[in-house]
This record gives C-alpha cells, sequence and structure tokens, in this order.
C-alpha cells in the first residue's frame, strides 16, 4: 500500500469521527431543551393552577347561639362551605333560666317586653380581615318570629358593602319570615339574599345540601 494511499484512509477516518461526535451533541442540546421546555411548562401550569385557586369567593360564617342549636347548624356550614367562623358573643351570656321564654321573669322575657333592653353589649363586633370576605353567611335563632337581638350590634356596627350576606336560622316552629329582610334595612348595606329556616336539631346531610347548593367552594 503507497504512503498516499494510506494517509486518505487516516483522513476518512478522522472524518467520520468528527461526524459522529457532532451527531452527539446535537442529540445531547436537543434533549436538554426539551427537558428545559418541559419543566418550564409545569412551573407555569403550577402558578395558573394557584392564581385559579385563589381567585375563588372568600366567604365567613357569622353567628350567634343561644342554646346551641345555631352553632351547631353554623359549624356544620362552615365545613362545608370551607368558610371563616366568627360567633358573635354578647359581653353578658345568656344562661339557661335565661333564655326560659315561658317564664315571665326571665331576660329573655324583660327584653323583649322592654326594648330598651335590647341593645346587649358584644365582647365584639370587629371580624379580623373583614373587608376580605365577599360572603357572609349570618345565623341567628328566632325569638319572637324575629332575628334575636344579639345580633343588632354586630349588625350596625359593620359595613357590608359588596358582601352577599345570606341569613339562616333556627326554630322550633316558625319560618324565616321576614327576619332577614329587618336585618338588611338595620345594616343599609350589603346585598340580602332569601335566607333558610332549620327546625331544631334538624337532619346533619340536610345542612349540608344546603350549604353545598351555595356553590361557595
Amino acid at each position: 500500500m503507497t504512503l498516499k494511499r494510506t494517509l486518505g484512509i487516516v483522513l476518512v477516518f478522522v472524518l467520520l469521527l468528527s461526524l459522529a461526535a457532532c451527531a452527539n451533541n446535537n442529540t445531547s442540546d436537543q434533549t436538554q431543551t426539551s427537558t428545559e421546555s418541559a419543566t418550564t411548562a409545569y412551573a407555569a401550569g403550577s402558578a395558573t393552577s394557584a392564581t385559579n385557586t385563589s381567585s375563588g369567593k372568600k366567604a365567613i360564617v357569622v353567628y350567634f347561639s343561644g342554646s346551641g342549636n345555631t352553632k351547631r347548624v353554623a359549624e356544620l356550614v362552615a365545613n362545608e362551605t370551607d368558610a371563616s367562623l366568627f360567633e358573635i358573643v354578647p359581653k353578658n351570656p345568656y344562661t339557661e333560666d335565661d333564655l326560659n321564654w315561658r317564664d315571665e321573669n326571665s331576660r329573655v322575657q324583660k327584653e323583649h317586653n322592654d326594648t330598651s333592653l335590647q341593645n346587649i353589649e358584644l365582647n365584639s363586633t370587629s371580624v379580623p380581615d373583614w373587608e376580605s370576605y365577599d360572603t357572609v353567611l349570618f345565623g341567628y335563632p328566632l325569638w319572637w318570629r324575629e332575628a334575636a337581638w344579639p345580633v343588632n350590634n354586630f349588625v350596625k356596627g359593620n359595613d357590608f358593602s359588596g358582601k352577599a350576606v345570606i341569613p339562616f336560622c333556627t326554630s322550633t316552629s316558625d319560618g324565616i319570615g321576614d327576619s332577614g329582610s329587618k336585618l338588611a334595612q338595620m345594616a343599609g348595606t350589603g346585598t340580602w339574599q332569601d335566607g333558610m329556616r332549620f327546625p331544631e336539631n334538624d337532619d346533619e346531610s340536610s345542612i349540608r345540601d344546603w350549604a353545598k347548593s351555595l356553590n361557595l367552594k
């Protein structure tokens, strides 16, 4: 074999090695680019998901409960709607004897007969981050076919502007009647909707079904 022919074969071999190396580099670059694109797309998708979740309505259940019936309903509603909870608490809480409406000398009877006694001082009317809530589920027992008056100072002391307010009440016999509309007049702000009445010791499933129907999640 001549020297010239040998050199030619060596050059061809070197050229083949160079082409193989270039092909491997291109494949590696394409793989890295694909991986980076997939990572970027996943991050963008996560951000979109978080944004969509945080854009939902923020709800709070505000309630007063005398004997515990309204508290039970409020907690079930809050649980079903992922809402916050705020309890309206009188500075002078009602005892079982206070709530005995059959006794003419009981506290509620005296307050019912003398409306000047219905100005009930509360522990607080200030709800943390109140401005952030766009839906308020407002719970109370019915006393003499009206919203129990311990809720009045809360209603008067807060601005419901820009909020949908959904009243609900508990009662042994009476329906919700115009108790919600009277609270709306007292508030003077907010969009007060039709409410719901729950009988004493109502079935848990019916309470949850009503809460689900509000579509607040």
